[in-house]
């Protein structure tokens, strides 16, 4: 889908400069009924020193934000994500520019529908961001089988619960697949718990930041 033109002031967002010499950018994606300050403490765990950049979604379900609409819990609105994806692409672009990253040195992050969207981006948009560590997310077009883009060189970590009651694990597997079929370097953690993230996971997460090298 074509990435409309956005300003960067159309999402109200907070960006923090990297503290760090050399490091990447990392996008946070919240999730439903957060804000953009919700993933500024995981984004510094993550990747301490990286410039965070976080937006807040801009639909509204029962007073909560979210990224993009559902039909109901664990059905989602798939034409509603495809074209809020779009305009969250044409955010980074945007974001990219006022904020002087280096659009190959972006890493999305994001948590239950941050996470979902944040896989949106990649399937949906190649190459917009470097990898992705997402948590506790699945496929985000669900029934419907993503284009064969070429994800060669995107490095991917996902953590899911197998008791997760919102996002199946059979979604979280899904996407790993649909990621991994397309090129992408993918590392998928599974834990025991639920639709969480654990500490044990969230360290994991970072040696493979590290490993990664953006």
């Amino acid at each position: 889908m074509t990435v409309p033109e956005v300003s960067v002031e159309d999402f109200v967002h907070v960006f923090e400069p990297a503290t760090a010499p050399d490091a990447p950018a990392l996008l946070l994606l919240h999730g439903t009924g957060a804000d953009e300050r919700d993933l500024l403490p995981l984004g510094r765990a993550l990747a301490p020193g990286a410039a965070l950049l976080s937006p807040r979604g801009k639909v509204t379900e029962n007073g909560m934000n979210r990224w993009f609409r559902r039909l109901r819990e664990g059905v989602f609105d798939v034409d509603d994500l495809i074209v809020r994806t779009a305009e969250l692409a044409g955010f980074v672009r945007a974001a990219t520019l006022a904020y002087d990253l280096d659009p190959e040195r972006i890493v999305v992050s994001g948590f239950s529908n941050g996470a979902n969207t944040g896989a949106g981006l990649l399937l949906l948009h190649p190459g917009l961001v470097a990898g992705a560590a997402l948590f506790a997310g699945g496929a985000p077009l669900q029934g419907r089988e993503p284009d064969p883009v070429d994800l060669s060189g995107t490095q991917v970590f996902l953590g899911n619960g197998v008791a997760d009651p919102i996002t199946t694990i059979d979604q979280a597997r899904l996407v790993a697949a649909q990621l991994g079929q397309r090129g992408a370097d993918v590392e998928a953690r599974e834990h025991l718990g639920g639709h969480q993230l654990t500490p044990d996971v969230l360290t994991q997460a970072g040696e493979w930041f590290e490993r990664a090298k953006f």
